[in-house]
């Protein structure tokens, strides 16, 4: 089989499974650094080996304006493109499509979307582009990912009930048609010796907790590798997120890994993990460090602050991350005032590496029963900031 789940241990609901691909072994929980444009923004594929990173994840809307989808399939796929021989994810494309294409003309959105298709501007260039369910899927069939999403459409937070069920219902149907497709073009790569590719459907409900586990239901009886958890990063509270996955656990499908789409803070990773998550991504951990700040194993700093100024303590003595025991937070915050790249270039490691490692200490926490236990000086290291 070219994908396989399997189970190693549970400690409550915290899970650690390995989910075998073509590209090789990912060990739960993961998280998956983002390479939006086929490139993790200042990470070169031999950091990415370093931080002990399994698999990334590249943007379906941009690779498909460019370089162009078909492009990417003649340089040999993703993989080879971007000389990352690992797993890796695409998304639907969706989420680019809502916030990048919404170009607006006498007060009306240039994106229309109907039960066909989607059709949206390039926030590019302006040009015309449409998507519907089985364009998507040829385009990450192109792009040679070794798991992919099925097209959703993730609804605005303010969305009424009425629009939110007929949203979620075309997600529905679109994702029935994703199979569809996946496993038309599985065959044909199949017959031209290429891997297949594992859809994973994604869960879609605004902020109505009867959609919610409608939604749920409905997307885990899906015949798929996987399952997606849409909406939940986008506008809530934490809070609230921790909320919906109770509300959600019990129509979550035990035999399948679960995928927390845009989730990049280290207390959402520790919580997630612990109501039956197994996957994250999100372009937070370099987006904060361009701008200076960095996750500690005591909370964020903002080393833009002049508390920060003749500090000689490194960065997170406690990170196991040698970049973060290799410079003072006196050097880095030169660096950042400084507006040079290589300070921005290390916060960004650092907090890619630090999820990392957090995932993976999760994960042995897990496989010796002591998750609760991990959890609990998690928060108590997190509360006793220095």
């Amino acid at each position: 089989m070219s994908f396989k789940f399997t189970l190693n241990n549970t400690d409550n609901k915290a899970r650690a499974w390995v989910f075998s691909t073509p590209h090789g072994d990912i060990q739960t929980p993961v998280f998956m650094p983002v390479g939006t444009k086929a490139t993790v923004k200042w990470i070169s594929t031999d950091d990415l080996d370093t931080m002990w990173a399994q698999i990334i994840l590249n943007n379906t809307y941009h690779l498909y304006l460019r370089p162009w989808d078909e492009t990417v399939a003649q340089f040999g796929w993703a993989h080879s493109f971007q000389n990352y021989h690992k797993p890796i994810l695409t998304d639907s494309g969706w989420f680019q499509v809502f916030s990048l294409g919404q170009w607006i003309k006498d007060g009306k959105s240039l994106v229309q979307i109907t039960e066909e298709w989607v059709h949206f501007r390039s926030h590019i260039d302006g040009s015309k582009h449409y998507f519907d369910a089985e364009r998507v899927m040829d385009i990450q069939s192109n792009i040679g990912a070794d798991i992919i999403m099925a097209f959703d459409e993730c609804a605005p937070a303010d969305s009424t009930h009425q629009y939110a069920r007929a949203a979620m219902e075309r997600t529905h149907r679109w994702a029935e048609r994703s199979l569809k497709q996946v496993e038309k073009n599985n065959s044909i790569r199949k017959q031209k010796w290429l891997h297949e590719q594992a859809l994973f459907p994604i869960i879609q409900w605004v902020t109505y907790d009867d959609l919610r586990i409608e939604s749920t239901k409905y997307i885990a009886n899906m015949n798929t590798h996987g399952i997606a958890i849409g909406w939940l990063s986008v506008w809530e509270t934490s809070e609230e997120m921790y909320r919906v996955l109770d509300v959600i656990h019990p129509y979550l499908p035990e035999e399948k890994p679960h995928y927390l789409m845009g989730v990049g803070r280290p207390e959402n990773l520790i919580e997630a993990i612990a109501r039956w998550v197994d996957m994250f991504d999100c372009v937070l951990p370099t987006r904060l460090g361009r701008h200076g700040r960095a996750f500690t194993t005591h909370g964020d700093i903002n080393l833009k602050n002049k508390q920060y100024e003749f500090s000689t303590e490194p960065l997170d003595k406690d990170c196991p991350c040698e970049i973060s025991q290799k410079y003072t937070r006196w050097y880095l915050r030169h660096l950042i005032t400084e507006n040079e790249m290589l300070g921005m270039q290390i916060l960004s490691y650092h907090n890619l590496a630090f999820l990392i490692n957090l995932a993976k200490q999760a994960r042995s926490a897990i496989l010796e029963n002591r998750f609760e236990e991990f959890r609990k000086e998690f928060w108590n290291n997190l509360n006793n900031k220095k």
